[in-house]
């Protein structure tokens, strides 16, 4: 048993879950080590409840949609699981109508123009690698979570 089954398997057995339980995604954030591990502490601490996502990086990837309720382990960059996540609620909207109100729940950032910031880099990056170019009427998928459960 690899050491996500056995990470998981582990939180159905701790939280009394359905043994059929599932999870729908593995993963780290960001493309960088110090920050899929800085932004994992803020998870583990309590300050990350949300994520932003692009919807390009999901069709070029054929990838699902998140869906409320679903279940995700998030790792640090070497893939060791941290916690376990429940879905919360998904808002799909353009770059440019994100407010302070809505992305402070990512918990990175102290105003709307560091969290732009920030994400224009992400988005312009991981658009090089995935084959999308970053504009403000691009699609972005945020995802609100909650921790239920952590090593």
């Amino acid at each position: 048993m690899d050491k996500i089954q056995a990470f998981f398997q582990n939180f159905i057995e701790k939280t009394h879950r359905n043994p059929d339980t599932t999870y729908v995604d593995v993963y780290h954030f960001e493309l960088t080590e110090y920050w899929a591990n800085e932004l994992l502490r803020l998870v583990l601490i309590g300050q990350k409840k949300a994520t932003a996502a692009s919807y390009n990086a999901f069709i070029l990837e054929k990838e699902a949609l998140p869906k409320v309720g679903e279940l995700s382990i998030i790792t640090d960059f070497y893939g060791n699981p941290h916690c376990v996540v429940e879905t919360k609620a998904i808002t799909i909207m353009p770059f440019k109508d994100f407010t302070f109100d809505i992305v402070k729940r990512e918990g990175e950032d102290e105003n709307l123009e560091s969290w732009r910031q920030g994400h224009i880099k992400f988005f312009s990056a991981e658009g090089k690698m995935l084959g999308y170019d970053f504009n403000e009427d691009m699609l972005v998928v945020f995802e609100d979570f909650e921790v239920i459960y952590q090593i």
